[in-house]
């Protein structure tokens, strides 16, 4: 006997769909999953007798053999043993499941047969709607979360036993499932004739007709009832205007925010350069609906989708690991990766307080992702590719003491000049040239509490205005910010005009810069000039734009 169940998994953070082919065959009575299974899959046939036995059903006596389709591609995971489960019952003739072809079967099983969540729904249930697959059974844990994707049924069950109940089998009628909150299950019968099977001519209850689309209730889950998901504006708990001065940094950290532009804070301790950074996400522009399922998709693959019945995460994220993070856990890793923290900071912030504390071959696995907005790790079966363009925001000290230029009278700088440059070499070259703007946060002189403070709202009203400028501009391009221009679209959406480029020219040359960095300040200035309401880069934009490549022109000064 033949029987087959589809079910899903997780290949990187992108959902895979998998054929769960179950066979019976006379023999000795053993169970074997093949198709390349982790211990957490071949685990699953101890979960699925137990779960049968203590529901109710007779697990069989017979040789069980389950293949996991394609046998090529390597399972992880639990979410297969609802499938498994289903597949021996159905095979066995102890259900008739005549729209199985129809459902995707997600969900872990206890012992006593309820039914666990499991990450990565989001991404298993968007690969089913696009193979042509109309509904997905879940657990309750993840019915919100399935209900995301639009186009899909999603039914869900607390318990093996609500597939109905197996002690009060209806003479004639299926179980009725109802969703509400995707936190109950209520069932009721429905007058429909079972069909009699292998289980009814050997003496024991007959099969019981189970999910049948056709007769099913569909009551979309609803995930609007409670409050919408805040706005950026209202997680405004900290404020620019709580930060006294440093108004040319508030400059700066908008600049960043309108063009996603990569930023480094230098400066004592003590300045605001942490609670200058912290404020940023509170200034940037909400996901769009595209970003809104890329972030959200990264987060239930990491199992860090917290809530899903508050739909589609809008606020970007923003990550701040500590300094002692491997390599593995900066850009993701393990046997089969999972996505790190570039991959979690997708679309919004990743922060590395006090930068050169970080191990330097740490910190060099950020140059692909900076450049590319994509993360690939790659193992000797496959090559996984991860999302990961995201605002890199750092802050360091000047020095290791920290006092550097600090200009107090009471702290100075005790520092040598070959600790000064050992300290500062911890970063790369090649890193360093992909931060576009490095500013000074020094020690403010002197400041009046009273007077009037330049305020989240006021940067986050510039912030928006910039950002559809760049919206219109690039509608029809695979772009949204200008921090992500190359080649011909940047020649043709940031063009200097002759005067500009021979400006640019000469700064280039005596700061002794880089292609790389020519191209990003030309990104900074067409970003600027959007905050001004400027269609053309003039020289005051490239100015500025200069003017913020701070350690390039400390180093021009100390080779002079």
């Amino acid at each position: 006997m033949y029987g087959q169940m589809h079910s899903a998994c997780l290949y990187g953070i992108e959902g895979v769909m998998i054929g769960v082919e179950i066979d019976l065959a006379n023999g000795l009575p053993q169970t074997h999953i093949i198709g390349l299974p982790d211990s957490a899959v071949r685990e699953a046939v101890e979960r699925v007798r137990a779960a049968v036995k203590n529901c109710g059903y007779s697990y069989p006596l017979q040789r069980v053999t389950i293949n996991l389709a394609p046998a090529d591609l390597r399972k992880e995971g639990s979410a297969f043993d609802l499938a498994i489960a289903l597949g021996i019952l159905t095979t066995s003739g102890q259900l008739i499941m005549p729209d199985a072809g129809e459902l995707l079967f997600i969900g872990e099983l206890a012992l006593d047969g309820s039914l666990r969540p499991v990450n990565g729904v989001l991404s298993m249930v968007e690969t089913a709607r696009r193979t042509g697959l109309k509904a997905v059974l879940v657990p309750p844990g993840n019915a919100a979360e399935a209900a995301l994707i639009t186009g899909m049924k999603v039914y869900t069950a607390g318990h093996l036993n609500q597939l109905p109940q197996p002690e009060q089998p209806p003479a004639s009628g299926i179980a009725e499932l109802t969703e509400t909150s995707g936190e109950e299950m209520q069932q009721s019968e429905l007058p429909f004739p079972v069909s009699a099977g292998n289980g009814a001519a050997s003496g024991k209850r007959p099969p019981v007709l189970a999910l049948s689309l056709e007769h099913l209730r569909y009551k979309p889950l609803v995930v609007t009832d409670n409050p919408p998901p805040l706005r950026a504006e209202q997680l405004m708990q900290e404020d620019y205007s709580d930060v006294l001065g440093q108004n040319h940094v508030k400059r700066a950290l908008t600049i960043a925010a309108a063009g996603m532009h990569n930023i480094l804070l230098i400066g004592p301790p003590g300045t605001g350069k942490t609670m200058l950074i912290k404020r940023l996400p509170g200034i940037l522009p909400d996901l769009t609906d595209d970003e809104a399922l890329e972030v959200t998709k990264i987060f239930s693959a990491a199992g860090m989708l917290r809530d899903g019945r508050q739909g589609l995460l809008r606020s970007r994220p923003f990550r701040s690991p500590h300094h002692t993070i491997s390599g593995a856990g900066l850009i993701g890793g393990g046997g089969i990766p999972k996505p790190g923290e570039v991959s979690l900071a997708h679309r919004g912030i990743l922060f590395l307080d006090e930068l050169p504390e970080f191990s330097r071959a740490v910190l060099e696995v950020l140059r692909q992702p900076l450049e590319d907005g994509l993360v690939t790790i790659s193992r000797a079966r496959a090559a996984f590719t991860f999302p990961g363009r995201f605002l890199l925001a750092c802050s360091m000290n000047p020095c290791p003491c920290g006092y550097l230029g600090s200009g107090g009278t009471h702290q100075r700088c005790t520092c040598s000049p070959a600790r000064i440059a050992q300290y500062r070499a911890r970063i790369s070259g090649p890193l360093l040239d992909r931060m576009d703007m490095q500013v000074d946060v020094p020690r403010p002189k002197e400041w009046d509490a009273g007077a009037p403070q330049v305020s989240s709202a006021q940067m986050r009203e510039a912030v928006l205005r910039a950002q559809a400028v760049q919206a219109q501009r690039y509608a029809r391009l695979p772009v949204s910010w200008n921090s992500e221009l190359s080649g011909a679209a940047l020649r043709r959406y940031a063009a200097l005009r002759p005067e500009e480029a021979v400006l640019l020219n000469g700064i280039l040359e005596s700061l002794g810069l880089s292609m790389r960095a020519h191209d990003r300040i030309i990104r900074l200035a067409r970003t600027i000039a959007d905050l001004e309401g400027a269609d053309a880069i003039n020289a005051a934009h490239l100015a500025e734009a200069v003017q913020y490549r701070n350690l390039d022109r400390q180093v021009t000064a100390e080779e002079e």
